[in-house]
């Protein structure tokens, strides 16, 4: 595709660009912000401006793959500009969107989550760190009922071995969220069906410490856990 042509006056296009944006009509502001990339140079102190509502634009247009990468440009490449910890959530909205079969292809979806914990880190107390936040832990939950139902998936078929993987994975990598007792209540079961005492022992601790309150505790984790039957 051809470059816009430069911008005869940086300063009325910028405020055209702006009106634009402001009024809904994305597509000319976009070949108005992208004029104006050709037209100012990489130091020019609106240059973050531009490239980020560019990226908005993107959004806004339905090309969430194209304004992901350019939101990350900003934040790249304007790090201390007001625009980069909203260039990073902002990329972490595109990607979300772009996650469109969780259960097959996680790649997007794990791009997000990676985003909006870069934000979190980077630009702590930033209004755009704590609306990642809430994303963040929506993406925590999905991933861990994935892993969770994947484990489910082999120990419905008494495949011990590869339900016990997906459990403490959930175990592991998503604490807080909701799945995390019953994939230990699962991976209790999963211990005792395959004769490990000494795993159910220290698993059905770890559930009455932490989760003593969890439906289904006293069921896996008698007090003599020994007791309880295994799956049938």
């Amino acid at each position: 595709m051809a470059p816009s042509p430069p911008a005869a006056d940086p300063v009325a296009e910028l405020a055209r660009a702006r009106a634009q944006f402001r009024r809904g009509d994305f597509g000319h502001a976009a070949v108005s912000f992208r004029r104006l990339t050709y037209e100012l140079t990489a130091t020019d102190p609106q240059m973050a401006e531009v490239q980020y509502y560019l990226a908005e634009c993107e959004f806004q247009t339905g090309d969430r793959v194209q304004a992901a990468h350019d939101f990350r440009q900003v934040a790249d490449q304007y790090p201390t500009s007001e625009y980069a910890p909203l260039a990073l959530l902002r990329a972490g909205d595109a990607n979300l969107r772009l996650w469109r079969r969780p259960e097959l292809d996680p790649s997007y979806g794990e791009t997000a989550l990676a985003l909006y914990q870069e934000l979190a880190g980077r630009y702590p107390g930033t209004e755009a760190a704590t609306r990642a936040q809430a994303h963040v832990q929506q993406l925590r939950e999905q991933f861990a009922e994935k892993d969770y139902k994947n484990g489910m998936f082999y120990f419905r078929r008494r495949a011990y071995d590869s339900a016990i993987i997906y459990f403490k994975d959930v175990i592991a990598n998503y604490q807080g969220t909701s799945r995390v007792p019953e994939a230990l209540m699962r991976l209790v079961e999963s211990y005792r069906a395959i004769g490990y005492a000494e795993e159910v022992k220290e698993t059905c601790a770890n559930l009455r410490r932490f989760y003593p309150t969890a439906a289904g505790v006293t069921k896996s984790c008698p007090a003599d856990s020994s007791a309880a039957a295994a799956p049938s």
